[in-house]
């Protein structure tokens, strides 16, 4: 951050240039007012966040316990306490980003509803949650930096020097977003355009997956149809010239696969040559050798490896994937998409095993030495279960009696205090190192955790609030537990911008601005 008394300075030569016309101009003040808007336009952040994605990207290259973590964001002001409460209690947001997750958009911020996750909501959604993220976020830099301006005007001298420094050496509440475009909302054109919105928005990193747009699936669903490997990389190239155009020239995207999941093709590739991407796409469709004579009204046919042969198709159109070919589909399409312009890789799993995901990055590894991955933590997969399956598979493999516990049943609660549950939680509460350790994994990201801890908590307090407990349920469970852990939002008005709205009616009136703190702002019993 440019010094405090520089700020003052080059605003008190630019109110003396314009002569007594703005005598009324405080430049302490307008110092203070840029300081507390650093960012003036998103292209401002997407710049100042995507080169600090590249530099954390590189030290996790040096070093894997460097990797980096976010939870998905549905609203700003989840956004803005998440981050208030980083800074709060670990001291610095360095690793720590955002996540927009479509599926939260559409689930929580369509005006058609809430929808499941298959890009029927709204494109310009997307876009208009990163600007209202980073709204909160700016807010919170704003809030802050306010409250050590007041510090600064009621400290003694003798302490004004180390306020400064607060001042001078302020983190931003602003870090880079991963956001999700989904399919692209379209062909390679509406990729383009939407990429765009989102950039100007302010994302430094767009999340592109390789499934047909009109037929997207959630990454946890069945009915899932990928593209043949021209498409997906027509829509990488759009995303890097979005962001080559805006100035954003190390902006990262990330290529999503969903293949492990995903059993079906809407198109044969084109292929001119044996060997090409084409033909590799097409070898993993099942299919069985035809005789030309034998063919009937509407069968589609092609050549592989020298014989005529049929692709199963199922009656809406689709054509089925060999069983047991998902692994090998995402490995081939992770190093196509890293040799044709992505910078990191999702490869949608359907349990958390890190085995599983170590293999596939390994072989992927022999290709591209430096590939990494983003890897969703979803809350899709049941976390207990399966690492006490994990735990009870082990403990199998390795001779050790199992006969105390049900193998189907290990979620019951009455396994919670048991050496394999202990166990397993151990293994939950390190995949995250132990995966950006032996698999690849550069960032760590919850899909939807604020979507459940918001139905928890509502569940809670109703629960309470209507029922016996009444005011209680709220004050005892809710107001006391926010003062006692230091919680911000307790001070509501102060974190919609109270304070922020007083200081500027002061700036603007002087002596003669009707202030909201005063002695009667019931927020003082706080």
């Amino acid at each position: 951050m440019t010094h405090y008394k520089n700020n003052i300075d080059e605003a008190a030569t630019l109110i003396n240039s314009e002569g007594s016309a703005w005598n009324a101009i405080n430049p302490e003040s307008v110092a203070r007012m840029r300081l507390q808007n650093r960012f003036k336009t998103g292209l401002d952040i997407a710049k100042y966040t995507a080169k600090i994605m590249r530099e954390d990207m590189d030290n996790y290259d040096k070093d894997t316990s460097q990797y980096t973590q976010s939870l998905g964001c549905w609203h700003g002001f989840i956004a803005q306490q998440k981050m208030i409460s980083i800074k709060k209690h670990l001291l610095t947001t360095k690793r720590r980003y955002l996540y927009l997750s479509g599926w939260m958009v559409a689930a929580l911020r369509s005006e058609f509803g809430p929808l499941p996750d298959q890009s029927m909501h709204e494109k310009t959604s997307v876009a208009a949650l990163i600007k209202e993220l980073y709204t909160f976020l700016r807010q919170a830099d704003a809030r802050e930096l306010g409250g050590l301006f007041r510090e600064l005007d009621s400290a003694k001298e003798s302490d004004k020097a180390a306020i400064q420094h607060k001042i001078e050496n302020f983190e931003t509440h602003v870090v880079p977003i991963i956001a999700d475009i989904d399919a692209g909302f379209g062909n390679e054109e509406a990729t383009y355009l939407m990429a765009k919105q989102m950039i100007e928005a302010g994302a430094c990193c767009i999340q592109l997956e390789n499934q047909v747009s009109d037929v997207k699936q959630c990454g946890h669903q069945d009915g899932k149809v990928t593209v043949p490997h021209v498409e997906f990389l027509a829509k990488i190239n759009a995303v890097r010239y979005a962001f080559l155009e805006l100035g954003i020239d190390d902006g990262v995207i990330v290529a999503r696969t969903d293949s492990l999941g995903a059993g079906l093709t809407q198109k044969i590739a084109v292929t001119k040559e044996a060997g090409d991407l084409g033909d590799l796409y097409n070898s993993f469709l099942e299919v069985e050798a035809v005789d030309a004579a034998k063919l009937e009204n509407g069968d589609v046919v092609f050549k592989q490896g020298g014989k005529l042969v049929k692709p199963a198709r199922l009656p809406n159109g689709l054509f089925k994937f060999r069983a047991g070919t998902g692994e090998e589909r995402c490995v081939l399409d992770c190093i196509t998409s890293l040799q044709n312009g992505a910078d990191l890789l999702w490869i949608e799993t359907e349990k958390p095993h890190v085995s599983q995901i170590g293999g596939m990055v390994n072989e992927i590894r022999k290709v591209v030495p430096n590939a990494k991955l983003v890897y969703n933590n979803s809350p899709s997969f049941n976390w207990t279960l399966n690492f006490r399956q994990q735990v009870f598979d082990a403990m199998q493999k390795a001779g050790q009696d199992v006969s105390a516990y049900d193998r189907a049943q290990l979620m019951s609660v009455d396994y919670d205090g048991t050496e394999l549950a202990i166990q397993a939680d151990e293994k939950i509460r390190t995949f995250q190192s132990d995966s950006a350790r032996e698999a690849g994994i550069f960032h760590h990201l919850i899909t939807l955790p604020t979507y459940h801890t918001a139905a928890l908590s509502t569940d809670n307090l109703a629960k309470e609030y209507f029922g016996d407990q009444g005011m209680l349920g709220y004050v005892a469970n809710v107001q006391r537990k926010e003062i006692r852990q230091g919680i911000a939002c307790v001070k509501h008005q102060n974190m919609a911008g109270s304070d922020i709205g007083d200081a500027h009616k002061e700036y603007f009136s002087g002596d003669q601005a009707l202030k909201a703190s005063g002695k009667d702002n019931t927020m003082n019993q706080f």
